[in-house]
């Protein structure tokens, strides 16, 4: 399986069962929603930010097909302005590369730096998939294990209204 063999033992022991989907990369949304039209489950953006002065980082998780309004997320953050976190910043904080941006990247932020914004609209969803810390796979899991998944890794989150 692609992925983290890490990440499979975190969720065996959580007792979080997945649907497991391997496809050729997906780097971007446009491509992974070729791979995505034969799964039933809800798809995520997740974008990785850092503030103005790079001492604060945010995973923002919202549906695949929204915009996101990053002006009412500064206004929410009360940082200044925010920009995608660099590849650098990426693998330092969440072990990723860019195009694999996920919420299971949490795992390998041991100090618990990384924020995270879910968007209110994905309260709805019974499924979402997210990809393994590499994008040539993608896991369904249910929202309340991902919700499961947020509070083991102990990052703070919280639900807003992105757009």
């Amino acid at each position: 399986m692609n992925g983290s063999p890490v990440l499979y033992e975190l969720l065996q022991q959580l007792g979080i069962s997945y649907e497991y989907h391997e496809h050729p990369p997906a780097p971007t949304i446009e491509i992974a929603m070729e791979y995505w039209a034969k799964m039933d489950s809800g798809h995520c953006k997740n974008l990785f930010f850092r503030n103005h002065k790079g001492n604060r980082h945010y995973l923002v998780i919202l549906d695949h097909r929204a915009n996101l309004d990053v002006k009412r997320l500064e206004a929410l953050l009360r940082q200044g302005k925010i920009s995608f976190a660099s590849s650098a910043r990426m693998d330092k904080y969440l072990g990723l590369k860019p195009g694999s941006v996920s919420p299971f990247g949490l795992i390998n932020d041991t100090e618990k730096h990384v924020y995270v914004f879910l968007d209110e609209s994905l309260k709805g969803q019974e499924r979402l998939s997210f990809h393994p810390l590499e994008n040539t796979a993608s896991l369904i899991i249910r929202f309340d294990d991902l919700i499961r998944f947020l509070n083991h890794c102990g990052n703070g989150y919280e639900f807003i209204s992105l757009y």
